[in-house]
């Protein structure tokens, strides 16, 4: 297993944003989250992420825990250190994308890998621009992000992303900034990475594409988990009234 997590309680401001959430993301598997805005789907990633606290629950990574709950029914994480080392687990595309403006395509990738896992500078340069290559990005390598589409500046997030090696990728909806056209390069690029079996989260607004890309479907609407399961189950038959009405309003 990858990514475990158990009794996820998050709040902002008194107002319970994640009510007991529990989700387990197997190697190889791609798993969509979608609902309706506010439902908690990124809030949820943001805690996996480690980019919020969460109140109360557990977290682990490849079997190694980074947050459990004390008997006072706290959340307590492990060091900054051993969080700092637990990141390398895991990548995340974000919605904007947020590439360092003055650096070029190719130092946007190369950047992490060398400052922050130390590895040699040719060794990252070559793998570098096998991921450009794969991005269909080859051409772009010396441009800055200014320069790019959307849909371009996503793909080198994605590549920056890969470039860590994760066991684990998430998608905090990497389509929602770009227009119909560049949405579906982006898609194009996802799809491929799960026929060679990434481990992915991916919080989307794209049904069709979760679809036809997940292994698992989780279906969130006011902070809970609703319904979960095979994509042809959620989308074809679900079980639960919610989970129709939000796909019948989807589907309008």
């Amino acid at each position: 297993m990858v990514l475990e997590m158990k009794g996820i309680q998050k709040s902002f401001d008194q107002v319970s944003v994640l009510k007991d959430i529990s989700l387990q993301v197997d190697s190889g598997e791609v798993v969509s989250i979608i609902g309706p805005s506010g439902s908690g789907k990124s809030t949820l990633l943001r805690c996996a992420t480690f980019l919020e606290r969460i109140d109360a629950g557990m977290i682990s990574y490849l079997g190694e825990s980074a947050v459990t709950t004390n008997d006072a029914g706290n959340a307590v994480y492990i060091s900054p250190s051993g969080i700092r080392k637990m990141k390398q687990h895991y990548g995340l595309v974000f919605q904007q994308f947020n590439l360092f403006p003055h650096y070029s395509v190719l130092k946007n990738i190369m950047d992490a890998p060398i400052h922050v896992q130390k590895r040699p500078k040719q060794e990252v340069q070559e793998e570098a621009e096998e991921l450009l290559r794969k991005m269909d990005l080859t051409h772009r390598a010396h441009a800055y992000p200014c320069q790019l589409s959307g849909g371009q500046q996503q793909r080198v997030a994605i590549a920056r992303a890969l470039a860590l090696k994760p066991a684990i990728l998430f998608f905090d909806e990497p389509t929602s900034a770009l227009d119909p056209e560049l949405t579906g390069e982006v898609l194009k690029v996802i799809r491929q990475l799960a026929e060679e079996k990434m481990t992915m989260v991916v919080v989307t607004h794209e049904m069709p594409f979760a679809r036809a890309v997940s292994n698992r479907v989780i279906f969130m609407d006011g902070g809970v988990i609703v319904e979960q399961g095979d994509p042809e189950e959620v989308f074809g038959a679900p079980k639960q009234e919610r989970t129709k009405q939000f796909l019948r309003n989807y589907q309008q």
